[in-house]
């Protein structure tokens, strides 16, 4: 067990998930449910189903392409969305 890659991994997805829209749509059906544990079954529910289509497409990937091209990618993807956010905020 790679307790450096589960940290790692932990912390990212931790961050990037807050104030995300799924967070955001969390909160919402939490401020509204009766039951707040399912709602909180329901979410993790999705984020691990999520997580897990995201590692199985990874592992096929990482077969075909090479893992560093794969971060350059994902990379220049984050700069280019954050970019147009930037610039679509701008143009409101």
């Amino acid at each position: 067990m790679d307790w450096k890659l589960i940290a790692t991994t932990f912390v990212s997805v931790f961050v990037a998930e807050l104030g995300d829209k799924t967070q955001l749509a969390t909160l919402s059906f939490a401020s509204s449910a009766s039951s707040k544990l399912s709602v909180f079954i329901g979410s993790a529910a999705a984020l691990v189903a999520t997580s897990a289509v995201a590692v199985l497409v990874g592992e096929a990937l990482g077969r075909v392409v090479a893992p560093l091209v794969l971060q350059r990618l994902a990379g220049v993807a984050f700069v280019a969305i954050g970019a147009w956010v930037l610039v679509s905020t701008f143009r409101a």
